[in-house]
């Protein structure tokens, strides 16, 4: 009886791999709805540089004939992220510059939310500070002049750290006027493998692109590449005004096979390079779960692939899709090192927000090369603390570097950064080290704390220009700016989520007490945020 059992099991075991492996390489309805009903457990383990994600498929064991939910296949979710080392404090007397490159990619927040709404557990690695502030809007001023971007900055009380103060730096990008924006030169490179036979993976990938056809005009370029065990041309060079062309091309795609994600990318830039609009937007925007498996396939070998094309004058947008299969650190390394952005996409919201709303800003760069660099007064300043931007930290010698490459800018696009700064009278103590040659600190007389120095390259220019901008006591406020609140507010929530050694006396109710102050209620992402502080606030 003991020998029939086992038996019985092992093929009760061999049919559900069969089943599972059936769904994930079929195509058409009956796939997508199997998935839409499928959800995933989150649990969350280091492994070398690299978060992943594992989880048990949310199907009934007693509908197989199980009762102990430990023989459940786990191996479904297999979502990767890099590890995340948070900045420290450090001495104005040992590292008086601060330098990194400027970061608009959003994913971050918008794949958080989608893990807090699914009920899962949100991976601490996954949480990058620096994307959760940038992804929503603020009110800077617009840019004046020859340059693209305008520069604001405000200082108030920090209120997580009683002996700190808060610095933001924002940066504004001019908008474009669209009714007379150049000729966009787009390939759609598009994943159709079998990891993407989900509802939240194809179809909604599907809705996204159909969105951004419908605003395009006479002027503009189409290709259309997928790639699944191999690469394809669906679609060469049609005019962005043959709407219903581009559409059925869209609308006939299917999900199946393995995944040559390079295959596809060499073939994409092949076609940017051959319907390249001189003046124009040439782009490839590359939707995916990031889960490329065939030829090249590792971060690096990825990273170096896009950094030899992006010489061609071609960026690079990355767009995440779907849930349990996300590559966030390979998806992140292709857009960062394509002269593009990365954003994900949980919903046909977020797709409309990221592809209509803010199409200047996915589309269209206005800088390139973006690299920032903070000179601190130890007359005043003693410590300080940059907060998120650790995977774009530069080394001091880089930011005069023509060559070293940083984040571009788009239109209508902001960035924001926050520093925690200590001052001479703050209590909190800062560790440095005492300097053989460097004893007599002799600081030139001037009252600014600091100065944010900027460097950036015109779109087509391979020189870069430079703003400074000095900052002194009349930037700071004891009532603290609504800019800042807001902003101080999502860097909070994100070192919660982090459980970060630096959230001091942050609270969800701290977080929830500042939003409560400011009037937010006509900016529907913003109002969202209080929903989502509220949500996780319940369940911790």
């Amino acid at each position: 009886m003991k020998k029939i059992f086992k038996k019985s099991l092992s093929v009760c075991m061999a049919t559900i791999i069969l089943v599972v492996g059936l769904t994930a390489c079929a195509k058409g309805k009956y796939a997508a709805d199997v998935a839409k009903d499928s959800s995933n457990v989150t649990n969350s383990q280091v492994d070398g540089s690299v978060y992943k994600s594992e989880a048990i498929m949310d199907f009934s064991v007693a509908e197989v004939g199980y009762d102990d939910q430990e023989m459940m296949l786990d191996e479904f979710n297999t979502e990767e992220y890099n590890a995340i080392t948070e900045n420290n404090f450090k001495s104005v007397k040992n590292y008086p510059i601060s330098t990194f490159s400027v970061d608009v990619d959003t994913a971050s927040y918008s794949n958080i939310r989608r893990m807090i709404n699914n009920g899962n557990k949100v991976v601490p690695d996954a949480v990058r500070i620096e994307e959760m502030i940038n992804y929503f809007k603020y009110d800077y001023e617009k840019p004046t002049g020859d340059i693209p971007f305008s520069v604001t900055t405000e200082v108030s009380d920090c209120p997580w750290n009683e002996n700190a103060k808060l610095l933001l730096i924002g940066l504004q990008a001019e908008d474009i006027d669209f009714e007379d924006r150049p000729g966009s030169n787009l390939v759609f490179l598009l994943d159709v493998s079998g990891s993407m036979n989900s509802y939240d993976k194809l179809p909604l990938m599907q809705k996204a692109f159909i969105m951004l056809t419908e605003n395009l005009n006479e002027n503009d370029r189409i290709s259309i590449v997928t790639y699944a065990g191999s690469e394809r041309v669906v679609l060469q060079g049609a005019r962005g005004d043959e709407t219903m062309k581009i559409v059925e091309a869209l609308e006939d795609l299917t999900a199946g096979g393995s995944t040559a994600g390079a295959a596809g990318i060499e073939k994409a830039y092949m076609l940017a390079e051959e319907y390249f609009i001189e003046g124009g937007n040439n782009r490839v925007i590359l939707a995916t779960d990031g889960d490329l498996n065939v030829g090249i396939s590792s971060e690096g070998e990825l990273k170096r692939l896009v950094e030899k094309k992006r010489e061609s004058g071609v960026f690079l947008s990355v767009l995440g899709f779907g849930t349990g299969n996300i590559k966030d650190n390979k998806m992140e390394a292709l857009a960062d090192n394509g002269n593009g952005n990365y954003a994900y996409i949980d919903s046909i919201l977020e797709a409309k927000k990221v592809l209509v709303e803010e199409m200047g800003g996915t589309l269209f760069t206005v800088a390139k090369d973006v690299k920032l660099q903070v000179e601190f007064n130890p007359a005043y300043i003693k410590g300080y603390r940059l907060i998120g931007y650790e995977n774009r930290m530069l080394n001091t010698e880089d930011f005069d570097d023509d060559t070293k490459d940083a984040g571009e800018i788009g239109a209508g696009h902001r960035v924001t950064a926050l520093y925690e700064i200590i001052d001479l009278t703050s209590e909190q103590e800062i560790a440095e080290s005492d300097l053989k040659y460097q004893t007599d600190n002799n600081p030139i007389d001037s009252n600014e704390w600091l100065t944010v120095n900027i460097r950036y390259k015109e779109p087509t220019e391979d020189t870069s220009k430079l703003i400074e901008v000095p900052v002194d006591e009349s930037s700071y406020t004891a009532d603290m700016p609504e800019n800042l609140a807001f902003a101080a507010s999502v860097a909070g929530f994100g070192m919660l989520l982090r459980d970060s050694q630096w959230k001091g006396e942050a609270s969800y109710d701290m977080i929830l007490d500042i939003l409560d102050n400011l009037d937010i209620s006509e900016d529907v992402y913003k109002d969202e945020f209080i929903s989502l502080v509220k949500k996780v606030k319940r369940t911790n």
